[in-house]
């Protein structure tokens, strides 16, 4: 077995193609049958089937993004896994890409403090294996239903340095806050100066040219400090809700 791999349910050969790749680029054969496209339809359904089910459970959660590079001699690694304490002192599950650098650090001090550890490992051509303070893992093989993951069980998210991953997830939360997809979703990014540069060109290149508006970059919170992280991602909604939201089970809370 050592060159098989779990993806979802099913074990795949290290050889063959991520089911990503396999979606976006069609062979000479497919676009003679015209008959892959509407089968892999039902291994997506049953992908998200698979997530709302593991997942469905979890209660309120924190999502945390960051970098698979970070080593655990990083002051960023070590923020990261008290962060995943605190909001285990607060009731709050973490979920992560599963991986390795941040995404364990925030597991690993969740796991150690008594929280519910979640991590959403993706189907990559190198191989990424959960980190071992994973409570609960899930394997995906598409990025668009482990991003809905992501976000579907999610209170809040917490963001910190990393790199194109880190940055995709960033700007998908941005554009589902500025379009209403999803509300009061707290979006914090730890670590102000490495992220200094990115504000200021947003403000300074795309908001000047009128790309954004003023209010899309107070969408964004940012701290150095865990505790206030824990703190930001976690606030009561500021609006009234009229049912427990499905996916945390947060109670009703009156409007101020």
């Amino acid at each position: 077995m050592s060159d098989r791999r779990r993806a979802g349910r099913l074990v795949v050969p290290t050889e063959q193609a991520p089911a990503d790749k396999a979606l976006l680029e069609r062979d000479s054969i497919e676009e003679l049958s015209h008959h892959a496209d509407p089968w892999r339809v039902l291994r997506i359904l049953s992908e998200f089937v698979e997530g709302f089910d593991a997942l469905g459970e979890v209660g309120p959660a924190v999502t945390v993004f960051g970098s698979a590079r970070s080593k655990p001699d990083d002051p960023y690694y070590k923020d990261g896994i008290l962060l995943g304490a605190a909001l285990a002192r607060r009731g709050f599950a973490v979920i992560t890409g599963g991986g390795p650098g941040i995404m364990e650090a925030v597991n690993r001090g969740c796991h150690e403090a008594g929280g519910l550890s979640v991590g959403c490992n993706i189907e990559l051509p190198q191989e990424q294996s959960l980190n071992k303070y994973v409570d609960l893992g899930v394997e995906f093989r598409y990025f668009f239903v482990r991003k809905n993951m992501f976000v579907k069980y999610a209170r809040g998210f917490v963001i910190f340095p990393g790199g194109i991953g880190t940055l995709d997830e960033l700007f998908e939360s941005l554009t589902l806050a500025q379009t209403g997809k999803i509300e009061h979703f707290p979006i914090v990014l730890y670590g102000t100066s490495y992220w200094k540069g990115l504000l200021d060109w947003l403000k300074d290149v795309v908001l000047s040219a009128g790309a954004i508006a003023a209010d899309d970059l107070k969408l964004l919170s940012f701290t150095d400090d865990p505790e206030e992280a824990a703190e930001m991602a976690t606030r009561p909604l500021p609006v009234k809700v009229q049912e427990p939201r499905e996916q945390t089970g947060e109670p009703e809370v009156d409007a101020r």
